[in-house]
């Protein structure tokens, strides 16, 4: 038995790949090509790991061709030059393409041609997003589809299959403790590949017991990977109090506590929470005081989550830095949770009717949008009208803070408007 675990859990079928069931489960377009046997080329993007070469060997296996690799860094042209050859005779392969994006120019020319007659199934695989980094010769005739991250639970019913499957796993017993598996799937941060080969790792260098049993348990796989054991429990208390402690070190502009506790959770692994947790508190704690943080943070939690970690740490270090030293205001969240309390102590309320849809038939009759008064029409862009509904008019629910230099500027926008309705109200009552 090969000692590569992951290469003997590689799956055989559509049905034994594990995740990306947008593309593989039941009426899902992969699974449909392979079902009608009408197959095209096609680039899958996503990090290490999360199953693209797994689908493109399953493809192979569920339709019964010949399946290939082919690595554009370091395999050369001679080699392409031989799968096309074997692809001619036998009807066709399908070629697993790794690293297509280093494809150089030389083996595209060839490719091409390949790709139009059909002989050849290409499927690629990148960690770059193929809209950049591949050729558009080469992606207009293939379909791209992007991989997701696998999920915690992926990743154990990955593991747990490999214990329990005596043909493609170990073909000895192997008990494996729940602390060690959810230590495994939480560490290798949604890789399966990583996975598979620390489980690997830790069963054929554990020693059997007298009945042949290998007990896999946390100490040995924390020995495994070399990393120490956070206690992460998605659904326990440390999890949710580590991300309140950072929540609340960033709020209160602790720059070092902020970048401890977001380093106990890169430690675990646990990227989703932390990627979900830093956007949260973008919005919530340093909003309107400062919004390009809150862009900063989005693009950069975007490409950390596209990128995983090791290198993810760069990206979550600046975005830990910038929110704990930005200037803080919730003034957008507590007016929001105003708006909210009013609506659910007074109910949904008529709109008045010169702000609702005036576009349909009958629309005039009801007397729908007729008196509304457009503030583009005036001077200073406004127009005092009554927006609110009657049982609500006057109620106030955003105010400024003025900590951060747009805040300020939405603060004396406000202030502004404040004093046009004065103006008015006084220019009406000297009217009378």
């Amino acid at each position: 038995m090969p000692d590569n675990l992951a290469l003997r859990m590689r799956p055989k079928t559509i049905d034994q790949v594990i995740g990306q069931k947008h593309l593989v489960g039941k009426g899902k377009i992969i699974r449909r090509m392979v079902e009608a046997n009408m197959l095209s080329s096609m680039i899958l993007y996503g990090p290490p790991g999360i199953g693209k070469t797994s689908i493109a060997s399953a493809i192979a296996g569920t339709t019964k061709f010949a399946f290939r690799t082919f690595n554009a860094t370091v395999d050369t042209k001679k080699r392409l030059q031989e799968i096309a050859e074997e692809a001619k005779f036998s009807g066709g392969l399908v070629l697993m393409l790794d690293e297509i994006h280093r494809l150089d120019k030389t083996k595209q020319d060839f490719l091409l041609p390949l790709l139009e007659n059909g002989n050849i199934i290409m499927i690629g695989a990148t960690t770059e997003n193929p809209f950049f980094s591949v050729t558009p010769a080469i992606r207009s005739r293939v379909q791209i589809f992007e991989l997701e991250p696998l999920s915690n639970e992926d990743i154990k019913k990955a593991i747990q299959t490999a214990v329990e499957d005596k043909e493609r796993g170990f073909d000895f017993q192997v008990k494996l403790d729940d602390d060690a598996l959810d230590f495994i799937a939480t560490a290798t941060n949604g890789d399966l590949r990583s996975a598979f080969n620390s489980l690997g790792l830790a069963v054929m260098s554990t020693h059997p017991d007298e009945n042949g049993l290998r007990h896999i348990t946390l100490d040995t796989v924390e020995n495994s990977l070399q990393r120490s054991y956070i206690t992460m429990d998605k659904d326990g208390d440390g999890h949710y109090d580590v991300l309140s402690a950072l929540q609340k070190s960033i709020r209160g502009s602790d720059v070092n506590a902020s970048l401890h506790y977001a380093a106990r959770l890169i430690e675990a692994g646990d990227l989703p929470s932390l990627a979900r947790r830093l956007t949260v508190i973008a919005y919530e704690d340093i909003g309107l005081a400062n919004p390009e943080a809150q862009i900063h943070t989005v693009t950069a939690l975007d490409a950390a989550q596209k990128i995983g970690f090791p290198e993810a740490r760069i990206l979550i270090a600046n975005v830990v830095i910038d929110l704990a030293l930005s200037p803080k205001s919730n003034s957008a969240y507590t007016a929001m949770d105003a708006a909210l309390a009013d609506l659910r102590k007074s109910g949904h309320l008529p709109i008045p009717r010169h702000l609702r849809d005036g576009h349909y038939a009958g629309s005039k009759e009801l007397g729908n949008a007729q008196e509304y008064k457009y503030p583009h029409a005036y001077p200073e862009k406004w127009v005092d009208q009554q927006y609110l509904p009657d049982k609500l008019k006057g109620a106030s629910y955003f105010t400024a803070n003025e900590t951060g230099k747009y805040e300020r500027a939405l603060a004396i926008t406000q202030e502004n408007i404040k004093k046009l309705k004065e103006q008015k109200a006084l220019s009406d009552k000297a009217s009378k």
